[in-house]
């Protein structure tokens, strides 16, 4: 069905929800890797994270507000971004053959973006936007 629209991307975007319990918009996203470049943010990364093999948790403190720091690990440039969400891509559920963690939270290590190793495949826990809200 996505792919008779002919889109020339697919982006996954945020909402409200524990991301494990949208199964079947994890098996599309499982279905649809590698046939269009695809972005997720928020509980877009979270559900891409689940697709590509890896498992969430819930946080016993969610992210929220505009001033959490973001480090991207191969530049190492800290970023702050706006975040809300109560869940998170458990970072030793990641397999390194399949996907590498891109960016972290500086104030507790959470994984905050990745990247697919081989398919244009990418997605972070924040919200990019130029001004939050």
């Amino acid at each position: 069905m996505i792919l008779a629209l002919e889109p020339d991307g697919i982006f996954v975007s945020n909402g409200p929800r524990d991301p494990a319990t949208v199964t079947s918009t994890i098996a599309t996203l499982r279905d649809l890797l590698g046939k269009r470049p695809t972005f997720g943010i928020c509980l877009g990364h979270q559900m891409l994270g689940l697709a590509l093999g890896a498992k969430t948790y819930k946080l016993k403190f969610g992210h929220r507000g505009g001033n959490q720091p973001i480090q991207d690990l191969r530049t190492t440039k800290v970023e702050i971004a706006s975040h809300n969400h109560g869940f998170c891509i458990d970072a030793e559920s990641v397999n390194p053959d399949i996907a590498e963690v891109t960016h972290i939270n500086l104030n507790d290590h959470t994984v905050a973006g990745l990247k697919h190793k081989k398919q244009p495949l990418f997605c972070v826990q924040y919200h990019p936007e130029a001004a939050p809200g």
